[in-house]
């Protein structure tokens, strides 16, 4: 299969990149800086991302551009092309001051197949501390902006290289999936065949092979990652699938019900298990958000390996390991920055292989393989949410009482957001207890003194980057009447105006 490789070399933007590429239907991977494939026979072109370095800076990233040179197409993105005319005779050097934001080109070379289609004065967005203040050899300005007379280059050879100063794949570049497109398209020849239809038809003949008669564990969390890939192996294997859903007790309202209700509805083979008990027994007292978490992963592993060993005769533990997991939990010197639960291989104890079917996937992809293979759009389209469940919306020390609370505010709050057409157009909203907080307020004639619920909602693409979501004021009138009115032990509801960063989309 073609595909574009992407050299990462520490960029904020390079899953970015690699999602405009796959937007192009197109595949690619993206791999750090000096891990170039040996066989490269299906690649077709290489982006070179940003980078946080300066390529003149001691420990600056370098690679062999000679062995890529003549070979294949080269896009260098900021850092990118910097790299390139920093080995080939050109000179990068400190802006002074950081060129950040929005610019309007000034001058476009239409002659250079990378700017073919673009409008005059097209804006993009510069972000970098360092200029190309000379070419390398042969190389000829592409594009100039009022402050930057090279914002992007071209070498015109048989395999040509392109170097922007601007970053082409935030939105803030109008034109960027343009410039991208006549990249990975007309100048690298893509035949534009990665789909969610061809990806499911060639994925469920992998699994089969793969898996042969073999007999598959999946555990479900009931978010879209793992639902699709069930549905998947269902599709490829059938009855030879076990799902487990471990019910740790502090999920949304109803929602172990509903979800079993959904998986059943798919015809697949689901154990519930409820375990609240034990979950809500061992984090009695504990405040902490990490000692939470830990013991919320220590014991679902217990919960889950004891309920799979009773499958005497599976030989596969299949994951929702996405894209996004696998990127995030290697730097780019391939050394861990931030493991993640589907990441870290399996307990030895379980003797079994992994299956990650859909490892290749950004989160947009999975939805829209999981549209082609007929799921519901509930399931397909529902929020993000943390593993932990609500002990990381519950600030303070969990219990069952605090968690009824939640689930109630939060089932208002999520009914409310559909009923006004909004909820589909959040990334991720979800209520959050302050329970160490006490406020006061007047019920009737009686003075209270109990709780404040915090309402987050925010927009986003991948969530590596988040705005608050603008709820109109009639709406959050309405949710904050509701929960105040109904669910005992609130007395004042707050909304949440605050981005990502600095502040996370989750409180803890």
């Amino acid at each position: 299969m073609q595909k574009i490789i992407i050299l990462d070399f520490g960029s904020q933007t390079t899953q970015l990149i690699g999602r405009r590429v796959r937007e192009l239907n197109t595949f690619c991977e993206i791999l750090p800086y000096n891990k170039f494939p040996e066989d490269d026979k299906d690649v077709i072109g290489v982006i070179l991302s940003g980078s946080p370095l300066s390529v003149y800076q001691n420990d600056a990233f370098h690679i062999d551009l000679d062995r890529l040179r003549g070979r294949l197409p080269i896009l260098g993105i900021c850092y990118g092309a910097q790299l390139i005319s920093y080995n080939y005779g050109g000179k990068v050097e400190s802006a002074g001051t950081r060129e950040y934001g929005r610019q309007q080109l000034q001058y476009i070379d239409h002659a250079c197949p990378l700017f073919k289609g673009f409008d005059e004065h097209s804006q993009v967005w510069m972000s970098h501390g360092d200029s190309i203040t000379k070419l390398p050899e042969g190389a000829q300005i592409a594009a100039s902006t009022e402050t930057v007379a090279n914002a992007a280059y071209y070498i015109p050879e048989e395999k040509p290289i392109f170097g922007t100063q601007f970053h082409p794949e935030v939105f803030h570049t109008l034109q960027g999936t343009l410039l991208l497109k006549n990249f990975v398209v007309d100048i690298c020849g893509s035949r534009q065949e990665w789909c969610a239809e061809k990806f499911v038809e060639s994925t469920v003949q992998a699994l089969r092979e793969q898996i042969g008669k073999d007999r598959v564990i999946l555990g479900l969390s009931g978010g879209v990652d793992s639902s699709v890939v069930a549905v998947l192996l269902h599709r490829a294997i059938g009855d030879q699938l076990t799902c487990i859903f471990v019910d740790h007790g502090m999920l949304r309202k109803n929602e172990f019900n509903d979800v079993m209700r959904d998986y059943q509805g798919l015809g697949l083979k689901v154990i519930g298990v409820d375990a609240s008990d034990k979950f809500l027994s061992d984090l009695a007292g504990i405040k902490d958000p990490e000692q939470k978490r830990k013991i919320i992963g220590r014991d679902f592993v217990e919960v889950f390996n004891a309920e799979a060993k009773k499958i005497t005769d599976a030989k596969w533990l299949a994951q929702g390991t996405i894209y996004p997991d696998r990127i995030e939990s290697l730097n780019i010197t391939g050394k861990v920055i931030k493991s993640h639960h589907n990441v870290g291989g399996l307990p030895k104890e379980m003797h079994l292989q992994l299956c990650e079917p859909i490892k290749w996937l950004f989160k947009d992809e999975v939805r829209r393989v999981g549209r082609s293979l007929g799921m519901p759009e509930h399931l397909i389209s529902r929020h993000p949410f943390p593993g932990p469940g609500l002990a990381v919306r519950i600030l303070g020390d969990i219990t069952r009482e605090k968690i009824h609370i939640l689930q109630e505010a939060d089932a208002i709050y999520i009914q409310n957001l559909r009923e006004a057409g909004l909820y589909d157009e959040i990334w991720q909203a979800g209520a959050i207890l302050l329970s160490e907080v006490r406020s006061v307020g007047v019920m009737g004639d009686e003075r209270t003194y109990e709780n404040p619920i915090a309402l987050r909602a925010v927009t986003s693409s991948d969530a590596m980057t988040a705005d608050w979501a603008h709820i109109p004021y009639e709406v959050l009138a309405k949710i904050s009447n509701e929960i105040i009115n109904k669910v005992k032990g609130v007395n004042r509801v707050c909304y949440d105006i605050s981005s990502k960063p600095p502040s996370t989309i989750e409180w803890e």
